[in-house]
Formats: C-alpha cells, structure tokens, sequence
C-alpha cells in the first residue's frame, strides 16, 4: 500500500484492489460497491465479533435488567448482587459478571414489534423485519455473512464466518445464512468437542482414512468437503471457490489448529467450563485470534434446553446461568488478559426478551417490547449502561433502540458503513440495515 502526500488516506495498489473486491459475485459488481470496497478495503481494521446468540429470548428481567422493588410477580425469584459498575446489579446467578462490569456496556432499551421466534431472529440477525419468516425462508444475509462479503478473514487460509457448533437449523429458521449473497459466505459449522452436548468435529473434518498429506499430494477434497458441495450444488458458479475455500480448511494447519481446543492448557479449558458452552467460547477466542472475523456462538447445552422459559424459569435458569456466566465471564477476561479486546467485540442477546410478569405456569412469555444486550470490547466504550425500562421492564423509558441500531454498531466495530448497499440477485441495491445507526454513547 502506497502513500500519497497529498492524502491522508493511504492508496490501494493495482493488486490489493483488485482482491478486495474480486470476491465480489460476477455480474453483481456495481460502482458504488467497488468505491464501498475500496473505501472498506483501506480503513480496515483486523477486528472480529463473536456473537453468543441467546436463541429463544433470555429474560432480562432476570439478569441484567432486574427490578428488586418490583412485585414478586414482576422481580421474579432472584436476588441482586452488585458489581463493579456503580449502579448496575446483576442477577445472583450471574457471580463471575460482577468483577467484569467496568469491561461491559449494557444496552436496555433495545425493542421491536415480532414476538414470533422465526420472524425475531430474523430482523435482530439481519436489520430487516419479516414477518411469517419461517415459511418465507430467509430474505436477507445475516451480519456475519455480511463481514465474509465485505470483510473476509483476517488471516489468510481461515474462514471469514464460523457458527459454534452449528447454524441454528432447528427450534427456529436457518436465519443465520448469506442468503442472496450466495452460498460461498455462508457460515462454516465449527463443531467441537462430540463428548459435550450436540458437538461434533467440525464439517471441513477430514475423513480418518485421508490424511492432511494425501490430500494435499491428491488436490481432491472427495468425502472431505461433502458439505460444501452440497452447497455448490445448489449455487454452481460458486464451486471453484468454495473448493478453494474447502481445501485451504482442510489442508491447512493454521485452521486445522484453531477449531482444536484439545490444544489448550487444562487450565484454560477448566476455567472457561468442561461444557459445550465453555468449550464454545474458548473456540471462538481461538477462532479469532487465528484470523476468524465473526464468531456466533449458538447457545444450547445437553439437558438444559435453549432460551424459551414458557414454564418453571426459576428451575431452568437455575441449571442454565452459572453455565452461561463462566463461559461469557471467561472469554471477557481472556481476550483482556491476551490484548485481544480492543480488536475482538462480544455481543450477547437473543431474538427477544421476556415478559415483565411471572406467569400460571412460573414462566415468562415472548417479549419484543423490551430487551437487553451485553457488549465488551471492541474499541467501544465500557462500563456503561444505555438506555432503561419502565419500572415492570415491560417498555424503554429513556433510549429506545431497535436491531439495526445494534447491527449498525457491530458493522462500525468492524470498519462496514452500515449505510452502504449491496446488489442482490435481481441487481437492486439493498441497505445493510433497513433502518438504524450505530449507538453513539458506544463511540
């Protein structure tokens, strides 16, 4: 990259332009986005994101939006601990959070108007509103797949966007796919530990009869890669490219080691929990410190069941919080602890949260009027909290927000102009996010 005395801005040469947007799709290259991708390609900063998708909609009335004034019906059965962050009280089932508080903005007043699941995620994982989603399908690319597009890894022979330890197909829509942007961005399924929960080895895993050398010696990726050709298959121009993707995986060490926390120190592996969400997080960290850029992490555990606390949510957050506080708590203190944070944004949340009272059956319905976000490191600002609810947590009373506010603000960590638009398949140019900015008291 050259510098021009005359700007402040350095110049792309020939050569790096052109790979910043080769990746673009054939026949979908428009001037603006090559300007967009340019413009990307020379402010770019090797930040990454992991997402620790709480699917189902966490309570935040019961974490970190509690009301002890409240009438038992409304608090519910948790007492408050305090924390680091004056004001700020977390529930008691989350202990390892207290500690961490001044590392962490709370966003409160984070709303919208679906109170189904499918059409939920889709508009918090995607900017856009859709209703009747899951017979619908998916409309729009989510976040992470925007950064593969637009961003891609931050180290060569990685993939740019990684589900742990797989893109949600069940409880709720596949809405965390590229969508029209094609099937090269869609997330790879990174599996983990087959002893903990629903984990596996991860999808670009080579088969035990193929070693990485006879691979390499053959250029065939056979049984190796069936995935990413089913893939393919569905979208034939992107073959030779999900080819090359899928070998680099599968031949590379640099990926090869990253997916691998067997390679971690017993004591990291226990301090960040011997369950698959512990071992989740502790995935991610690896993911991104070897060159990932978006990390979601989909939340589901043997036994404990995702997010959804129709019934007994006492009982179920009982089981399920100390197991999310250690591994969220962990990855926090690690990525500090290894001058990781300021590069590496955590984002936790669902697709809503939970209504303000206890119901007949000791749970809390589905709730979009009002829900919460925790977010660390990233170049944001900490220790603060935006926003706050009425005094049942049901409604904003300062702040409203809404997802694209919250989409906006990762695509700024990330360098992205969140206003930018891209051509989908018909060459219509479509906005990142339908509507929002990113938080300003985050910057």
């Amino acid at each position: 990259m050259s510098e021009n005395p005359r700007l402040s801005r350095p110049i792309l040469s020939r050569r790096q332009f052109c790979l910043s947007v080769g990746a673009l799709p054939p026949l979908a290259l428009s001037l603006p986005e090559v300007l967009a991708a340019r413009e990307t390609a020379a402010n770019r900063r090797d930040t990454a994101v992991i997402l620790f998708w709480l699917a189902g909609g966490p309570s935040h009335i019961d974490t970190v939006d509690m009301k002890p004034a409240a009438p038992a019906e409304i608090r519910g059965p948790f007492k408050t601990i305090d924390t680091r962050l004056p004001g700020f009280s977390v529930c008691e089932l989350l202990p390892l959070h207290a500690p961490l508080a001044d590392k962490l903005s709370i966003v409160r007043s984070l709303q919208h108007t679906h109170s189904v699941h499918d059409d939920a995620s889709h508009w918090v994982q995607t900017g856009y509103s859709l209703l009747n989603a899951r017979e619908r399908g998916q409309q729009q690319p989510a976040q992470g797949a925007v950064a593969a597009r637009l961003r891609g890894p931050n180290q060569p022979g990685m993939p740019g966007y990684v589900c742990i330890p797989e893109a949600y197909r069940r409880h709720m829509g596949f809405y965390q796919a590229a969508s029209w942007l094609g099937a090269r961005y869609d997330p790879v399924d990174g599996g983990g530990d087959p002893a903990l929960g629903h984990y596996r080895p991860p999808e670009f895993a080579l088969p035990v009869e193929m070693t990485a050398e006879r691979l390499a010696s053959r250029k065939t990726l056979g049984e190796a890669i069936d995935s990413f050709r089913r893939r393919a298959d569905a979208e034939p121009a992107a073959m030779d490219e999900m080819r090359r993707q899928a070998f680099e995986l599968v031949a590379g060490e640099r990926a090869r080691a990253a997916f691998d926390v067997s390679r971690e120190p017993e004591a990291t592996r226990e301090k960040y929990g011997k369950h698959a969400w512990g071992q989740a997080a502790l995935m991610a960290r690896r993911l991104v410190e070897a060159g990932v850029t978006f990390v979601t992490i989909n939340l589901y555990e043997k036994d404990v069941d995702w997010w959804d606390d129709h019934y007994t949510i006492e009982k179920n957050l009982r089981k399920r919080l100390p197991i999310y506080d250690r591994a969220f708590s962990s990855l926090v203190e690690d990525l500090h602890e290894r001058g990781l944070a300021e590069r590496v944004l955590v984002v936790s949340c669902g697709e809503f949260g939970r209504s303000p009272r206890i119901d007949k059956n000791a749970g809390r319905g589905h709730w979009p009027r009002a829900m919460s976000a925790v977010l660390s490191g990233g170049g944001i600002r900490p220790g603060q909290i935006i926003g706050a609810t009425t005094a049942d947590g049901g409604e904003p009373a300062e702040r409203p927000l809404g997802p694209g506010d919250l989409l906006a603000t990762i695509y700024r960590v990330l360098g992205i102009d969140h206003e930018q638009t891209l051509l989908d398949r018909q060459n219509r140019p479509i906005r990142l996010v339908d509507a929002g900015a990113p938080i300003a008291e985050l910057f």
